[in-house]
């Protein structure tokens, strides 16, 4: 292979990587690309391998980026659960709006001092009224 298609090669190669590993890294790799060349690796196998590496680079979360995406992660999962549980609890039985007046024991009557119960309204109930009855 001559020299020009080699460096093509891994120049194309190089390529691949993505934009803010080629800045920081691109000149230093072509360079020792060009020794490994001469020392007689294919350049092939070098293209390959920059190949591999942009492949890695490429799917390598990066440290601020991993975080940021865990939170989101975790946002969108907090927020499905907070929907779903308000689905769930409005779509259960509201006991607590019952209607339904609750019925007196038949054994207890009011006495003198005692408030007749009033339709409508929920009994008051007194302890220590002068009697031990329970109602």
């Amino acid at each position: 292979m001559d020299d020009s298609r080699t460096a093509r090669l891994v120049q194309a190669a190089l390529r691949c990587y993505p934009a803010r590993w080629q800045r920081r890294h691109a000149d230093e790799a072509a360079e020792l690309a060009a020794l490994l060349i001469r020392d007689g690796t294919p350049a092939g196998s070098i293209a390959w391998s920059y190949l591999a590496g942009a492949a890695r680079a490429w799917l390598t979360p990066r440290p601020g980026r991993h975080l940021s995406a865990m939170a989101c992660a975790l946002l969108a999962t907090a927020c499905l659960l907070g929907v779903s549980a308000g689905l769930l609890a409005s779509a259960g039985p509201a006991r607590a709006a019952s209607t339904s007046q609750p019925r007196p024991h038949a054994r207890c009557r009011p006495g003198p001092a005692e408030p007749v119960p009033v339709p409508g309204r929920p009994p008051v109930i007194i302890r220590g009224a002068g009697h031990d009855r329970s109602c």
